[in-house]
């Protein structure tokens, strides 16, 4: 059985700048979870700490690399299957920020503004050495994405639908299916049924 131990949310942000603190060159992070989990929140947390040991970090929100709600909404607002394939546009993820940051160094900070549903027209940032970029949000992991470091912020069926809003429960079932689909333990894999309680799963048993 898969041993979890007790850890403090600033505890496991001390632990991921820990990880990150001995590599060379540009680092890209991912913590996948979904949005009843608050991924970006805990994204910021992450790159405060990496911040404090001498670090440049920086968050890219999956929200902000959202597709336009005429592709993502085209069979309506409350599709399973488009929820898990069209509304998140992963393949600029890759372009815009994993190569851009490795290939060029830059990175976009955003592509499409889900508010307003027009380009973000966001500038793109040029990126100091040794820049850690920390992607946040839902069903990242599974994608083909070469992150360098993954977390994954694991919440039970009974916990989505407790802090689920009631209007976007229907994303449930979606988020349930990819993790059913993508079984396999991120670098950092940390039950969240409870934020302000986190479990990590212990690896020192190999």
């Amino acid at each position: 059985m898969p041993n979890f131990v007790a850890i403090t949310p600033d505890r496991l942000a001390e632990s991921i700048a820990a990880a990150v603190l001995d590599r060379t060159g540009h680092t890209v992070i991912a913590v996948d979870g979904a949005d009843a989990a608050d991924p970006v929140a805990q994204a910021r947390r992450f790159a405060d700490a990496l911040r404090e040991v001498g670090r440049s970090a920086h968050v890219v929100a999956l929200h902000d690399f959202i597709r336009p709600a005429s592709l993502r909404l085209e069979f309506g607002r409350s599709d399973e299957m488009s929820y898990r394939t069209a509304w998140f546009d992963y393949s600029a993820v890759r372009r815009e920020v994993l190569d851009a940051l490795r290939d060029g160094d830059r990175w976009l900070p955003a592509l499409w503004d889900e508010h307003d549903d027009r380009s973000a027209r966001a500038a793109i940032r040029r990126a100091h050495p040794g820049t850690v970029l920390i992607v946040a949000g839902p069903m990242l992991l599974g994608r083909d994405l070469a992150f360098d470091l993954t977390v994954r912020l694991d919440m039970s069926e009974a916990a989505l639908r407790r802090r689920t809003p009631e209007q976007e429960r229907w994303t449930i079932e979606a988020l349930l299916r990819h993790r059913r689909e993508h079984p396999a333990d991120a670098d950092f894999s940390v039950r969240w049924d409870h934020p302000d309680r986190p479990a990590l799963l212990d690896r020192t048993d190999g």
